[in-house]
């Protein structure tokens, strides 16, 4: 699909609400749409914008039974894997869940090991952060290395500039109502449950945990919640523990396996883990230490627009912090 907003235009805004199973599915094509959005780049709406159009339609559909199209940006790399070498949707054995759990819950581990509270930001701020991508063209061997900045209105109140393999793009405030996934205001992130079960139970349920466990969770809540845990995770600042409690609520999600011997941007040898059940797709993982399990970066596969080129994507965050205004840095 070449332009994942296309889902979101086939909306007639005086419709009538949503059945239950044909709100599933519009959901299920929502997401679909920000995942495949990862891989697609050159014309069209960048994937920040699909994200957030996305998500925010999503949390509209749960909430009001009718989808809702709201002129917003959106962020992010992308984090729904799946492997280098693929296995058929839901043939992750036992083991593998096993190795994941315990590698994410290292990474949990390591992570309460070194954070602090950090300084919250105020509402009129912005997020800045740097990272760093290693593209390489998978026939040719070709190697591209980016430096993407961002800086990201916290109460997305205020126009936004990001990066995107180095071109900027600009994103207009989020209209009334309006917001992103994950929430970058400090009173939203604090309100997510730091308990793995109920937090996963708070995403899919678009605010408020609904107390269903995740053994009760179908197909497509399993790669709502994989994705969307993912996406947390690219927030440079979380309240404290709450970034902890993400990586153990992805341990519980089934389907996640692990990949060894990866490489992360900066040439480290890794451990990935990926997401295998139906809606993962091919080459995107998490890559973390396989001694320490510090998260070390993103691996993601790239399409081209023409859709002829596959470029394998490496990226890790280098720097970030609190700003007054766009382009002033830490």
């Amino acid at each position: 699909m070449s332009d994942e907003l296309e889902l979101l235009r086939k909306w007639d805004a005086d419709a009538a609400p949503l059945t239950g199973p044909a709100r599933d599915r519009a959901r299920h094509q929502l997401l679909n749409a920000m995942a495949h959005a990862e891989q697609l780049t050159g014309a069209g709406p960048s994937r920040r914008r699909a994200l957030r159009l996305a998500a925010a339609a999503v949390a509209a559909t749960a909430v009001t039974g009718t989808a809702v199209l709201i002129g917003t940006d959106g962020s992010g790399e992308g984090s729904a894997p799946g492997t280098s070498t693929p296995r058929a949707p839901g043939t992750s054995t036992p083991h593998m869940q096993n190795a994941a759990a315990t590698v994410l819950h290292g990474a949990a581990a390591w992570e309460r090991g070194q954070e602090k509270e950090p300084v919250a930001p105020r509402d009129d701020q912005f997020i800045y952060s740097k990272r760093i991508i290693k593209e390489t063209e998978q026939k040719t061997g070709e190697v591209r290395t980016y430096t993407d900045e961002m800086w990201d209105s916290v109460d997305v109140s205020k126009p936004s500039l990001t990066m995107e393999l180095g071109r900027e793009m600009w994103e207009q405030p989020a209209g009334k109502g309006g917001g992103v996934w994950p929430p970058r205001k400090w009173s939203e992130l604090k309100k997510l449950p730091q308990d793995p079960e109920r937090l996963i139970s708070a995403i899919i349920s678009s605010g408020s945990s609904d107390g269903r466990s995740v053994s009760d969770l179908a197909g497509f809540d399993r790669f709502q919640a994989y994705f969307l845990l993912g996406e947390l995770l690219k927030n440079p600042v979380l309240p404290q523990g709450l970034r902890p409690a993400a990586y153990e609520a992805l341990a519980l999600v089934p389907g996640v396996r692990t990949v060894p011997g990866v490489k992360d941007s900066g040439g480290r040898t890794g451990v990935g883990v990926a997401y295998t059940e139906r809606g993962s797709y091919v080459g995107s993982y998490l890559i973390f230490d396989p001694a320490s399990y510090e998260f070390l970066g993103f691996r993601n596969v790239r399409i081209s627009a023409s859709g002829k080129k596959k470029y394998i994507q490496l990226s890790h965050v280098v720097d970030w912090g609190i700003v007054d205004r766009v382009r002033q840095r830490p």
